[in-house]
């Protein structure tokens, strides 16, 4: 959990309306009997080691419920154990949950038969896993095209549109070269060429970067960033790191023990810890680096039509402290062209130490 996490902006809007993703009160049990345990509220109450002690049975997860909105980067965190792997497979069924719902687009994905959860897999949702399941014998461009081959698209279509998505995630010129002529990073970018290549509605990454030496899977991150802003795709990521988490989601659930122990923007993850499990994760988090001026200004109009400084809502602290520091006065914050709220170097400082106020009125600038 070491390192300063970098805050983006600029990411697409994200839409209303029916989610891509609706689960409801998800359970994935292993062992003898399964079905038991969810049905059971004696034994959906016990610790996980009493549950394996009375029952032989391990529930990987534990009464999940979400909705991933259209456009967003929706982030499943956790430490190892926690169940995050498992959950986001039971997404396509890859792994069959014990109980509960899942929906995509409103469609119930546990009722799908053979053909139509092939057609999900294939078209729809497309997985991003971190061993990259390359084929050592094909060229970059094949390796690309391939979803496109099993999909039946004819070889001068699919090879036109790998060239495409190729270019697009920075491997131009090298679409003749074989895998093992590859860095890790340049492999993992085929994986994720591969996997926009079928034009998915939604991109599921399951800790994609976790085997990458920490100056590339920063350039991967990168490149994620770039995607998502470019295309708006919807995307579910896994991962068991703190700073990858902040730096990706739009929204962040945060795992233990199969259970989902809260659910937020990086910004409330931080700035309100559930409890203190979730106070401990984020302890060594730099809150500037994450918390906005929605936080610590202030109600009230800056005064005039110039609003000095006019800071945009979503504006990280640190910014606002160099800006407000340079100006010497407060800073507006300002949304379309109307004054929110006053943010001063005070309030700022507040909000780094973790003493900023709670008005109502904040939230007016979410």
């Amino acid at each position: 959990m070491s390192g300063t996490p970098v805050v983006t902006s600029g990411a697409p809007v994200v839409k209303s309306g029916t989610p891509v993703f609706s689960v409801q009160g998800l359970w994935k049990v292993f062992g003898p009997k399964p079905e038991q345990v969810p049905a059971d509220p004696e034994l959906t109450a016990l610790a996980p080691a009493e549950l394996r002690s009375r029952t032989g049975c391990t529930a990987a997860v534990r009464d999940v419920g979400f909705e991933v909105r259209k456009g967003e980067v929706f982030v499943v965190m956790g430490l190892s154990g926690s169940g995050k792997s498992t959950l986001v497979r039971c997404l396509t069924r890859l792994i069959e949950p014990t109980a509960g719902t899942i929906a995509i687009d409103g469609e119930d994905v546990r009722a799908m038969d053979r053909a139509r959860l092939r057609e999900l897999r294939r078209h729809r949702a497309a997985m991003v896993f971190q061993h990259f399941g390359l084929l050592p014998h094909r060229t970059v461009l094949d390796n690309v095209a391939y979803g496109l081959e099993i999909q039946g698209v004819s070889r001068g279509e699919r090879r036109a549109r790998a060239a495409e998505v190729v270019a697009k995630v920075g491997l131009e010129g090298m679409e003749q070269r074989r895998p093992g002529q590859l860095s890790g990073g340049q492999q993992q970018r085929v994986g994720l060429a591969r996997a926009l290549a079928v034009d998915p509605e939604v991109l599921l990454f399951d800790e994609p970067f976790s085997a990458l030496d920490p100056l590339i899977r920063r350039d991967m991150q990168e490149e994620v960033i770039r995607l998502h802003r470019e295309e708006g795709r919807t995307m579910v990521f896994i991962t068991h790191d703190l700073n990858e988490a902040l730096k990706l989601g739009d929204r962040i659930a945060l795992m233990r023990d199969g259970r989902i122990v809260q659910l937020g923007t990086p910004e409330e993850i931080v700035g309100s810890p559930a409890d203190d499990y979730v106070r401990e994760f984020v302890r060594d988090v730099p809150r500037e680096q994450v918390m906005t001026v929605r936080t610590a200004m202030r109600t009230g109009d800056c005064g005039g039509p110039d609003h000095p400084g006019a800071l945009a809502p979503d504006t990280v602290v640190a910014d606002a402290i160099r800006i407000v520091a340079d100006s010497g006065r407060a800073a507006c914050v300002v949304r379309d062209g109307h004054c929110l709220g006053v943010v001063d170097h005070e309030r700022l400082l507040g909000v780094v130490a973790g003493t900023e106020p709670h008005e109502e009125s904040q939230k007016e600038a979410a």
